[in-house]
């Protein structure tokens, strides 16, 4: 029933979901519970013969509804809140002056006005409040200890009935009040989270969007990446067939000598079929941990490894893209890098989204210059004082330094439509801070850019 009469006084134009209806219901209720508080009060004040009191709060009742329906039909809410304040500000003193000064209950009510200011105006309108309620309050006692304490208006045979009722009255009108601002903030709070687990889907969403954008680049890489170690294992294989042959001929000869020497050589084909097939697997391992889901394990690498073996995908991803492309990588790896602890399906899409950009800035570059310039991408590892840093070095077009401070923001991107998702360095970004570490930037336009990320013990 009150929510009904409550979306009654709502304005039109203000009836949209979020924080403002919320606070728009908080206000009106406030109002609504206020006229309704007063015109309760109107019963006990001729109960115990207090005319003028009774009169007083049915012109506070009539107030605040003029209040709801001028509010109703467009009145700004700042006004609308300073006449239902000020007119409290004005009714409280008299109140208290008609029941016998401030040691009447109506006194009582006077901590109500900063407090319902707080709720439907906010913190600075509510100080204000305060201040004006100590000020009434003390205007209240100079007259007091100037003209005398003030004969109560009411029938003081009541007495008893009058501050029961009275301090009973304001304290279910506190308690309606709070539950309102309470009911308010619960449902709130509960939007909010769940346009939280919205955001973390749709982040999720983004995130295998962008994982599955980059596997699409390096698809072609993956295969060329594939295909050397399965030559090997094919052409081993084939030899090993002929050695076998031979190995038959030579048994039947009675030649075992012979016999053991091409077994030591079949044995050497065999370990080498076996190291390529294991790579062809880790291969397909990595190409598999880049596109599948993050488990949120964290486990002991070698960065070393991992870096080369990203730096070789998204190689050969980008020169299956660009045939005729002059692009070169080197590496420079510390040796005997202590272990990180990290998530590596994480780990491994920001090297691949780093390494990509490289690549993709060195080719930019030489499309625009002279024949003589060649197109280099170096990564480098190396300890810290306090962990391990990555670098990746390119001498491509470097970034301009007007955007440098928006390359991690979503979907910002320099390449051109359909190039990018713009998701890569943001994402990159959030997972390398999510691990403790930093990525810094160092750019010069047309001289190169270097990032470097850091991993902290």
């Amino acid at each position: 029933m009150l929510r009904k009469i409550t979306e009654y006084f709502i304005p039109a134009k203000k009836k949209e979901s979020g924080d403002e209806l919320r606070s728009e219901r908080i206000f009106i209720a406030v109002l609504l519970i206020s006229s309704i508080s007063n015109f309760l009060g109107i019963n006990l004040a001729v109960e115990i013969d207090a005319k003028l009191n009774g009169q007083l709060l049915f012109v506070n009742g009539i107030i605040n509804l003029i209040i709801l329906f001028a509010y109703r039909q467009g009145l700004a809410k700042n006004i609308a809140a300073g006449l239902f304040l000020t007119q409290f500000a004005i009714s409280f003193p008299l109140q208290a002056w008609l029941q016998g000064g401030l040691s009447s209950p109506a006194t009582a009510a006077f901590f109500l006005l900063p407090s319902v200011a707080m709720l439907i105006q906010g913190k600075r309108a509510s100080i204000f409040w305060v201040i004006v309620s100590a000020f009434l309050m003390l205007g209240i006692l100079i007259l007091e200890n100037t003209i005398g304490v003030p004969e109560p208006q009411y029938n003081t045979e009541k007495e008893q009935v009058f501050f029961f009722s009275s301090i009973l009255g304001t304290n279910i009108t506190i308690f309606l009040i709070l539950l309102v601002y309470e009911l308010g903030k619960s449902k709130a709070l509960k939007n909010i989270q769940e346009k939280n687990v919205a955001l973390i889907n749709t982040q999720e969403q983004l995130i295998q969007a962008e994982k599955m954008a980059s596997l699409g680049e390096l698809t072609a890489g993956i295969a060329h990446e594939i295909q050397n170690p399965l030559n090997f294992v094919n052409n081993f294989s084939e030899v090993s067939e002929e050695l076998l042959e031979e190995i038959q001929e030579e048994i039947s000869k009675g030649n075992f000598e012979e016999v053991k020497a091409i077994t030591d050589d079949l044995k050497q084909n065999l370990s080498k079929i076996n190291h390529h097939g294991k790579r062809a697997g880790a291969i397909v391992k990595g190409m598999l941990e880049h596109s599948r889901k993050s488990d949120g394990i964290r486990e002991p690498i070698n960065i070393n490894e991992l870096a080369e073996e990203c730096i070789r995908l998204s190689f050969h991803g980008f020169k299956a893209k660009e045939k005729y492309s002059k692009v070169e990588y080197t590496i420079d790896f510390e040796k005997g890098l202590p272990h990180i602890e990290v998530i590596p399906q994480d780990i491994n899409r920001v090297l691949i989204n780093v390494f990509n950009n490289a690549f993709y800035a060195v080719h930019d570059r030489s499309k625009t210059t002279e024949d003589l310039f060649r197109p280099h991408v170096k990564v480098a590892t190396k300890s810290t004082s306090n962990g391990i840093m990555i670098s990746v070095h390119d001498n491509g077009v470097g970034i301009p330094e007007h955007i440098k401070d928006k390359i991690f923001q979503p979907f910002f991107t320099t390449k051109p439509t359909g190039q990018g998702t713009g998701l890569g360095l943001s994402l990159s970004y959030d997972i390398i801070k999510a691990h403790g570490g930093k990525i810094e930037i160092k750019s010069d336009p047309n001289q190169g850019t270097e990032f470097v990320i850091y991993f902290f013990h």
